[in-house]
């Protein structure tokens, strides 16, 4: 078995990238620990579906945390991302939604349906703010579950103020 300390990230790759490279820089320059499940291996988008699912498994075997980078065109999306998100959610890996839009909650125009009622944190892109959902979600997911509940959170506006975002 895989040593789980991997961050699985999805996002629209045709769209979203550069937020995902972003995220990268943070990490880089000491924003926060990322582990990022992309290094595992390489998935190339020449492969064909099968090959490429295999591969993401592998990323998947690898990681404690899912990371969705949600922008405009992610709940249109319909071949990788909703069989991401079924990893994720069958894996029960704590869900951390990020939108790309600024939103503190749950986007139900953006939020792919599979996710709007599934156990997952929704916040806006700030580096503060992952940080803290990338240091504080995955121990509240595990309370969670272990009480039964499920849906979207949010942070209340106290988190927010004790960060310093407006």
């Amino acid at each position: 078995m895989a040593y789980r300390n991997k961050t699985y990230v999805a996002f629209d790759g045709d769209v979203d990238i550069a937020w995902y490279w972003l995220l990268k820089a943070w990490a880089a320059n000491g924003g926060f620990d990322f582990y990022d499940a992309h290094d595992v291996n390489n998935a190339r988008d020449t492969s064909s579906e099968e090959s490429i699912k295999r591969q993401l498994l592998k990323r998947f075997d690898n990681s404690k945390m899912f990371i969705l980078l949600l922008g405009e065109h992610t709940a249109a999306l319909r071949k990788f991302l909703p069989w991401e998100i079924k990893q994720a959610l069958a894996r029960k890996l704590p869900i951390i939604v990020v939108n790309l839009n600024g939103k503190r909650a749950m986007d139900p125009n953006r939020c792919p349906k599979i996710l709007r009622e599934s156990l997952a944190i929704h916040i806006p892109y700030k580096k503060a703010l992952l940080k803290y959902a990338m240091d504080n979600w995955p121990d509240s997911d595990k309370e969670y579950r272990r009480r039964g509940k499920s849906g979207p959170f949010c942070y209340r506006s106290s988190v927010y103020s004790d960060l310093g975002i407006d």
